[in-house]
């Protein structure tokens, strides 16, 4: 059905004449009723009502799907949705930046009035007038059973950005994103949970970032945001304390998103990984999920070598303190992009590796596609067209400024180009029996042009298959937003954190985050973190081994026994203690390998995270939408490690029946321990006894 434009008194007056029961509106679908059988009823059909100032689509309840309205206000365009009578998401209003927005002639403009719109086929069609002259918002809402599409376009002029715009208070609490810039530092000392708790002012959120993101954010109200894009984002949640969220993408192209409705964040959870897909795989063997892997960064920096690499294996291992591999990581090569060893820092690294492998260490390598301008293979790679071409000069190779210098990076788009240089890996690998790499950087940069038929987004995805043929030995690689990234089965680590608390519960809720848009297999930054800070204390760096030891993998670099403060090069000795708590928290995490494997197993059938908040268990306990510093492993773990430099510290159980690993009691849940003790050798554990799995869990932890 269909309305013709109308002057917007003529538009109300019209739709509200003879109104005085709503108009429904249905639009079966003539294929789905031709295959329609008495068992398998087809679901039911959303409605549209109308009435003199909003438009309303009710879905009504089918299987598991609750059901759900949309109302579409008329005379200032606004998208309200409600479950069981309360509204659990709403757009913001004309007098906070309106809900449709986007940025042309030097200023924010938004929707205003519906002139028009039309109900046909499943799809309620939208016309809007702007605060913009000459300037019109079409949209198209497509609603389903648990979820509806929002599709919109500016017509009239070209803008800049598009976005969507969100009452924050509406949903209750907001959480995914991934990694978040916050105005506290975020995301390395800081990671607000849930987000607007805090703020986030992310610029530059967009597939070729360092961080670990996805367009997908879900709420305490059992909805969820996902924006379907190939560009960069600017994403801003509670900024300045405004109570909004902003999702603005920087394109004049259509804007698409998807909004789920479900019953509980898990189930939208798990409507967003029914799009980008689950783990189709696990690229860690259970024997990385079992031990700790030791990276040379934070240990050592740049400041590495071949002897004090042998030093640092010969120690860890005369220690107890075990582990699968290790990896050498930055400043081994004679220059980034050589892919050969410095022979001043490195005499012999044949013998260096076949030392490593002696003490029960597999042997890895720190590697990057970006090649320095001062690199043996630059002009080489120039040559013959392995390179990444400039954004605004084709005709030349992009240079890149990075952390290390002035570099090009290789176009894995060109096939001869991505054989080349794996052609080179895998003779690295072969000449000093390296067993797994360690990829850093990015796979592209938007100073850079992509390859013809290729877009940004293509290069997460090359990145992923790059990354899938080799052993990443247990500390993954960042690629996000692609669903080749989703379904690889990586292990996923945080950007660099720094060396004290705050980092140290950063790396939690962070962790919180990254597994739950869609990456399960997560792990902390290096135990103790890895930010060129000063070396961390005894208590940070064995609480942060304690934390880790109860997540699904461990990623350790700072020895206990002793490293080296970067700030002052002196060396720090960390006494017997701390080598002891330290050796006993990854004794504990190896005893729950068994345990965490199941887990694995678990998310390749479904695709839910293992490390989540207390919520997705226990989505009625309304105080475990705001807690920090607990959470499941699995269905059957209650994690609660020390996080600060405190005697005690609260602990929140859920409804069931919980057994405290500490103190070997039971408790029956809901109820908080206001003041649980934990010298430095505790950290409370309690498993649910009604959960699967708790057995094997109680086998391992007590």
């Amino acid at each position: 059905m269909r309305r013709p434009p109308r002057r917007p008194g003529v538009l109300l007056a019209v739709l509200g004449l003879g109104l005085a029961l709503p108009l429904a509106l249905t639009t079966p679908d003539p294929a789905q009723a031709r295959t329609r059988t008495e068992a398998a009823p087809a679901p039911p059909t959303p409605r549209l009502t109308s009435s003199a100032d909003a438009l309303t689509l009710t879905v009504p309840p089918s299987g598991t799907a609750p059901g759900y309205t949309l109302r579409v206000t008329v005379d200032q365009l606004s998208l309200t949705t409600s479950r069981s009578g309360g509204t659990v998401l709403a757009t913001a209003d004309g007098n906070t930046g309106g809900a449709l927005r986007f940025h042309a002639a030097d200023a924010w403009q938004h929707a205003t009035r519906v002139t028009d719109w039309a109900w046909k086929d499943g799809t309620l069609a939208l016309t809007a007038a702007t605060t913009l002259t000459g300037a019109t918002v079409r949209a198209r809402i497509t609603p389903s059973a648990d979820r509806y599409r929002l599709d919109w376009q500016v017509g009239g002029v070209t803008p800049e950005r598009l976005g969507l715009a969100y009452d924050l208070d509406s949903a209750g609490h907001w959480y995914g994103h991934g990694e978040a810039q916050t105005p506290k530092g975020g995301p390395a000392t800081d990671q607000p949970w849930p987000l607007d708790t805090g703020q986030v002012a992310h610029e530059a959120f967009g597939p070729a970032s360092y961080y670990m993101i996805d367009p997908f954010w879900y709420t305490s109200s059992a909805t969820g945001l996902r924006v379907d894009t190939g560009h960069v984002m600017n994403v801003a949640i509670n900024q300045g304390e405004d109570g909004l969220g902003r999702f603005d993408v920087e394109s004049a192209d259509p804007y698409r998103a998807t909004v789920f409705v479900e019953s509980t964040p898990l189930e939208v959870y798990r409507d967003y990984v029914g799009i980008v897909g689950r783990p189709a795989k696990t690229d860690a063997t259970y024997r990385q999920y079992a031990e700790p892997v030791w990276n040379s960064w934070a240990q050592f920096y740049t400041h590495v070598g071949q002897a004090g690499l042998l030093d640092y294996a010969q120690d860890l291992h005369d220690h107890g303190l075990t582990g699968h591999t290790l990896q050498l990581d930055d400043k081994w090569e004679s220059n980034y992009g050589n892919l050969t060893f410095d022979p001043k820092a490195y005499p012999d690294p044949g013998a260096m590796s076949r030392r490593i492998h002696d003490l029960g260490f597999d042997f890895g390598l720190w590697v990057t596609l970006w090649i320095n301008l001062d690199s043996d293979q630059y002009a080489y790679a120039a040559d013959h067209g392995y390179l990444l071409a400039d954004a605004t000069d084709p005709g030349r190779p992009c240079r890149v400024t990075w952390w290390n210098g002035v570099a090009g990076i290789v176009d894995l788009a060109d096939p001869d180009a991505a054989a080349w240089y794996k052609a080179r890996l895998r003779a690295l690998m072969t000449t000093y029996g390296i067993e797994g790499l360690k990829f850093d950087t990015r796979f592209f940069d938007e100073r850079c042009a992509p390859r013809a038929g290729y877009a940004p987004t293509d290069y997460q995805r090359l990145g992923a298959e790059l990354a899938d043929e080799f052993d990443l030995q247990g500390v993954g690689i960042r690629v996000h937003w692609d669903a080749t990234a989703h379904r690889a089965g990586f292990v996923t680590r945080q950007l660099d954190k720094g060396t004290g608390w705050n980092s140290l519960r950063a790396s939690v809720t962070q962790n919180l985050a990254i597994s739950t848009i869609g990456y399960p297999f997560v792990t902390t930054d290096m135990i103790g973190g890895s930010s060129a800070q000063p070396a961390p204390t005894k208590e940070v760096l064995i609480r942060w081994a304690q934390s880790a030891s109860l997540m699904p993998l461990m990623y350790a670099s700072t020895s206990p026994v002793s490293t080296i403060d970067v700030t002052t090069g002196r060396k720090v000795v960390y006494d017997e203690q701390t080598t002891a708590l330290y050796r006993q928290a990854a004794a504990r995490h190896a005893r729950l390998a068994p345990y965490i494997w199941d887990q694995v197993q678990h998310t390749l059938k479904t695709g839910d995270p293992i490390m989540r908040p207390l919520f997705f268990d226990f989505p009625h306990d309304q105080q475990a939408y705001t807690i920090t510093d607990e959470w499941m492993l699995g269905p059957a773990v209650l994690a609660a490690p020390q996080l600060t430099n405190a005697a005690t510290r609260p602990v929140h159980l859920p409804p069931g029946t919980w057994y405290d690993v500490t103190r070997a009691q039971t408790l029956q849940g809901p109820r908080t321990i206001r003041s649980y003790a934990t010298p430095l050798g505790v950290t409370p554990v309690f498993v649910d006894l009604g959960a699967k799995g708790s057995d094997k869990a109680l086998k391992a932890l007590r």
